[in-house]
């Protein structure tokens, strides 16, 4: 049976730069980061005790893909709280915290323009 989601992708345009993003500001941790082909490599991100790991790869023909709207929510425990760290650690939020009856979330953007929303979990 299926038990969980191995990896989503961020399709992205510089590995490195994006890299030091996820693993720097927003704090994830690597677990893999090994070469794939003459142009990329394979690297996959781990987000605290997540199962779901963090993919930075851009599939061959799917460049148009780089900074849309990732169709999904990144998870913390208080929204506002995260809001004032990433903001200090250098991330751009496009929304900051609002509240809704579903939970508080808020909209930031990576360095090729990827847009995620947060949220409470």
């Amino acid at each position: 049976m299926i038990t969980h989601v191995k990896f989503v992708g961020i399709p992205i345009r510089d590995q490195t730069r994006a890299l030091k993003f996820y693993t720097e500001s927003l704090g994830f941790e690597v677990a893999t980061d090994q070469p794939f082909s003459e142009k990329q490599r394979w690297i996959e991100l781990r987000i605290g005790h997540s199962q779901t790991r963090v993919v930075l790869f851009t599939p061959e023909g799917h460049e148009e893909r780089i900074g849309t709207f990732f169709n999904g929510s990144i998870a913390c425990d208080d929204v506002e709280a995260t809001y004032r760290q990433l903001r200090q650690r250098g991330v751009e939020f496009i929304q900051e915290p609002q509240k809704q009856p579903w939970g508080t979330f808020a909209k930031f953007k990576d360095p090729d323009g990827n847009q995620f929303v947060l949220s409470s979990a």
